[in-house]
């Protein structure tokens, strides 16, 4: 398929216009315009470049990419090697941020949900980016948390009391603890993203509701994944999803 085909479908898709976001969404780097096989990763790392070459990828697409607000937009240092060896091998590289997580099927939280065995029942936060929904069978909180880590090859970091109930279960993946008060607001018996700030300890302790720091990295691995295969099964393409191991 064509290049600008795959940028069109996949606007289209994740409706990248109905977003302010950080960064651009879809092409960040123009390469050959010929697609057959694309490169999935979470983020436009010298690893995953690297391996998405040697395999022979003509386009890349990642949930991380480059161009973020208010970062230095020299191009210099580790950008530098990172565009030029996708310029010297003309290969594409696409991004999809704040829509890869928002979509109802491929996006990264309801994929997360579907991983974790949640039933999404409503969205919340900007954007009705965040989850919530509940467990189909009541656990304590321990054994949930165990059976998060098992699922995503991840041990989270969990403030709560190992024995609390829990049923209601709010989410949004990677850095997204500042939606933790809008979770405890929803009635969420629990509320997981990627990362943990300081205060969120204190929210959890005085709220009650237990927060799981699941990674930024492992929470996000399930959408950009999903999204290359939706493309590879639609379009007829080979897919690859390139994973490196991030214990953040």
């Amino acid at each position: 398929m064509l290049l600008n085909e795959l940028c069109d479908y996949s606007a289209s898709l994740l409706q990248t216009g109905s977003f302010k976001d950080y960064c651009p969404n879809g092409l960040q780097v123009e390469g050959r315009a010929q697609v057959r096989r694309i490169a999935t990763g979470v983020t436009a790392s010298q690893f995953v470049l690297d391996a998405a070459i040697a395999w022979g990828a003509d386009a890349i697409l990642v949930h991380h990419g480059y161009f973020w607000r208010n970062e230095d937009a020299t191009i210099t240092g580790i950008r530098k090697r990172r565009i030029a060896e996708l310029l010297r091998n003309d290969v594409s590289l696409l991004a999809y941020h704040l829509p890869l997580d928002a979509h109802p099927e491929l996006g990264n939280n309801a994929q997360l949900g579907k991983l974790l065995g949640l039933d999404t029942q409503g969205r919340f936060g900007e954007q009705d980016i965040a989850c919530i929904g509940e467990l189909a069978h009541p656990q304590a909180l321990a054994q949930f948390a165990a059976w998060i880590g098992g699922r995503l090859q991840r041990v989270p970091q969990v403030i709560g009391n190992d024995t609390m109930n829990i049923r209601k279960v709010a989410w949004c993946s990677g850095g997204a603890q500042g939606y933790f008060e809008a979770a405890i607001a929803q009635g969420a018996d629990a509320y997981i993203t990627g990362e943990i700030s300081e205060q969120s300890f204190h929210l959890a302790q005085e709220s009650g509701v237990a927060f799981i720091a699941a990674g930024h990295h492992a929470t996000e691995r399930p959408g950009i994944k999903a999204l290359g295969e939706h493309l590879a099964a639609h379009f007829g393409l080979e897919h690859r999803f390139f994973d490196q191991d991030n214990p953040v």
